[in-house]
């Protein structure tokens, strides 16, 4: 379900802007969903124009600026609450002064946004903006060395795979706690294997590598360390069971892995076990689907679309 923010900026100023002679304080609406499928976070915001003491036709440029220049400061919190990893938002890595606010501004500039328009009653300045999580993922990217994943001693016979897919719908156990979960989504997730072997990170990710080798030879850059997707998105009628985008990313023959349980401050690690693990570490093929990032997570959609 979209969340609904009325917020009232009687304590903002904005830089260049009167409000004529109106004693009225400025209200603001938004609506903001977040939805992993798409990697997209959607936001709405619509501008009073009346309670602002702004009439038509001269308020409206004025209208237009004021919501133009408030937006970035309406969305700052629904941003700041991305899930990073399983102990962070985007919150706490401003609190460790990790991102500063320049950043948090920045990522609020990006982004498609649309023309803002007028509501059918006239009273309301309308606008929306679509940010991308691929977008933000690649602000966020570690500046640090490229780790390779674990090499098996003993490694194990396996087929070559094109992708890798993670099944995670359904409550799990929930690692050194009493009790069940359904695993949540984050940024950058880790997965381990049921000897609580890091079996990927995001320092195992290399962001930026292209995949994808269409008929013109290019493929394009990925900077989602995983992608999310509902049970029903890999049981399509195709020899993959998948479609479209996800095809592509993953490939004709993915190996698919039933997670075993859940780990982490908020559920968002997964574990998977030890065999499956081997499975992929054991060829330098299958190692490369986590160094390009051909992973998919396959949660419950109650956590995946909000």
């Amino acid at each position: 379900m979209p969340l609904f923010l009325l917020v009232s900026l009687g304590i903002f100023a904005f830089p260049g802007l009167t409000w004529g002679q109106s004693a009225n304080i400025p209200s603001f609406e938004m609506s903001v969903s977040l939805d992993w499928t798409r990697a997209e976070l959607y936001s709405q915001a619509s501008f009073n124009l009346a309670q602002a003491g702004l009439r038509l036709p001269m308020g409206r440029l004025q209208g237009e600026e004021i919501l133009d220049e408030a937006y970035p400061g309406l969305l700052r919190p629904h941003l700041l609450s991305i899930r990073f990893d399983s102990s962070s938002t985007l919150q706490s890595l401003l609190d460790r002064r990790e991102l500063s606010l320049r950043d948090i501004a920045d990522l609020g500039l990006g982004g498609v946004r649309s023309p803002p328009n007028l509501s059918g009653d006239l009273a309301r300045m309308n606008g929306s903006k679509t940010l991308s999580l691929e977008q933000i993922s690649a602000f966020l990217r570690p500046h640090r060395r490229y780790s390779e994943p674990e090499r098996p001693l003993i490694p194990v016979r396996t087929a070559e795979y094109t992708g890798i897919i993670i099944i995670a719908h359904e409550e799990l156990p929930v690692h050194g706690r009493v009790g069940l979960a359904l695993a949540e989504p984050c940024l950058f997730p880790k997965i381990w294997d049921s000897e609580m072997n890091l079996f990927y990170d995001r320092n195992m990710f290399e962001a930026g590598r292209i995949w994808g080798d269409p008929p013109d030879g290019r493929g394009r850059e990925n900077y989602l360390m995983v992608r999310y997707a509902r049970a029903e998105d890999i049981f399509r009628p195709s020899p993959s069971g998948l479609e479209g985008e996800l095809a592509e990313l993953l490939g004709s023959n993915p190996l698919r892995i039933m997670a075993r349980g859940v780990f982490g401050i908020s559920p968002t690690d997964l574990i998977i076990e030890r065999e499956d693990a081997l499975r992929v570490l054991s060829t330098e093929n299958n190692r490369r689907l986590l160094r390009e990032g051909r992973v998919l997570l396959v949660l419950d959609e109650s956590k995946l679309i909000y």
